[in-house]
C-alpha cells in the first residue's frame, strides 16, 4: 500500500475519466477504502474488477478462500458450484466489486498444463460446461457479471501463459468439438 502508487492512479482517473480498476492484492479493508476513494474521485463511476476463481482471497489477504474448481468438479452435482458463485458474489458486492473474471471454462485435458490444471472443473467437457455455467449463474443471480476464460484450448497447453505465449495446434472442427463446448455453452447461457 504505497501512497506514491494510490496518489498515481488518482491522477489517472482525474486526468483520464479512466472506466475501471482490476486489483490483484492487498487486503480487504485496504481495497475498500481505496475503491471508496477512487469512486468518490471519478467523473464516471468506475466499473471494478477482480480475479477471483476462488473467491477474493485469491487476490487479498486475510479472506477465507474457497477450493479449487477442480474439487468443486469432483462432487456429482453442480449445485455447489453455483452456492459458490452465489457466495463469491457477495465477497465482491461487499468490497464494490462488479466484475468477476471467472469461471475458468478451459477443459484440463492436458496434465502437463502448468497454468490451469486445479482452476478447471475438470478433464470432461460436460461437467466443466455445468459447473461452470451453475457458478456463473450464482454470481449473476447475485449481481456480480461472470468472465469466462481463458481462451478457449488453454487447458491444452505445455507453456505457462504467464511467461511465454502458449501454441494451440488444433483445428477448427477439434476446437468445435471440445474446447469451444463450454464458452458456447456459457455465452447461450448469458
Amino acid at each position: 500500500w504505497e501512497p506514491k502508487k494510490i496518489d498515481s492512479l488518482a491522477a489517472l482517473i482525474k486526468q483520464y475519466n479512466i472506466g475501471g480498476l482490476c486489483f490483484f492484492q492487498g487486503g480487504p479493508v485496504r481495497q475498500a477504502i481505496q475503491t471508496n476513494n477512487y469512486q468518490q474521485i471519478a467523473k464516471t463511476p468506475l466499473l471494478i474488477t477482480i480475479d477471483a476463481e476462488w473467491g477474493v482471497g485469491m487476490r487479498l489477504d486475510s479472506v477465507e478462500m474457497f477450493p479449487r474448481q477442480l474439487s468443486i468438479g469432483a462432487i456429482p452435482s453442480s449445485n455447489l458450484s453455483y452456492q459458490m458463485g452465489a457466495a463469491i458474489a457477495a465477497q465482491c458486492k461487499r468490497l464494490g466489486i462488479q466484475v468477476d473474471y471467472a469461471p475458468d471454462a478451459d477443459i484440463n485435458n492436458n496434465p502437463a498444463n502448468p497454468v490451469i490444471n486445479d482452476r478447471s472443473f475438470g478433464e470432461n467437457k460436460k461437467t466443466v460446461t455445468d459447473y461452470a455455467i451453475a457458478y456463473m449463474k450464482g454470481l449473476q443471480d447475485n449481481g456480480v457479471m461472470a468472465t469466462a476464460k481463458h481462451f478457449p484450448g488453454h487447458g491444452d497447453v505445455s507453456v505457462d501463459s504467464h511467461l511465454d505465449i502458449p501454441i494451440i495446434n488444433k483445428n477448427r472442427a477439434q476446437l468445435d468439438s471440445l474446447e469451444l463446448v463450454p464458452f458456447k455453452a456459457l455465452i447461450d447461457a448469458g
